[in-house]
């Protein structure tokens, strides 16, 4: 007879999770003038004229507009350099990230 006990072996699969996604979102203001932001839109977030155009209009109408998604660090580096442009000129333009859902 056989007295070997033999157990399965058992592989642990590491499970990748993929980044939470952050939203940059455009806050309207009635100071900065809006060649300025369409310039700036497509400068950071590389959009077209009618894109960046778009999402401007959106802005301004509903005070508030998403312009892109991105990971984190991505969001909050697009934002900030974004926001920054605006203030070396003068102007209030802000943009803000927030987590999506």
């Amino acid at each position: 007879m056989n007295d070997t006990v033999t157990t399965p072996k058992t592989r642990t699969k590491t499970k990748v999770e993929r980044p939470k996604l952050h939203k940059v979102i455009l806050i309207n203001d009635d100071y900065t003038p809006r060649e300025f932001v369409t310039m700036i839109l497509k400068a950071e977030f590389r959009m077209t004229e009618d894109q960046a155009y778009k999402v401007m209009i959106t802005a301004h109408k509903l005070g508030a507009c998403v312009v892109a998604v991105f990971t984190k660090d991505v969001a909050e580096t697009k934002a900030t350099r974004a926001t920054d442009a605006a203030r070396t000129k003068g102007y209030p333009l802000l943009f803000t990230t927030e987590p999506e859902e």
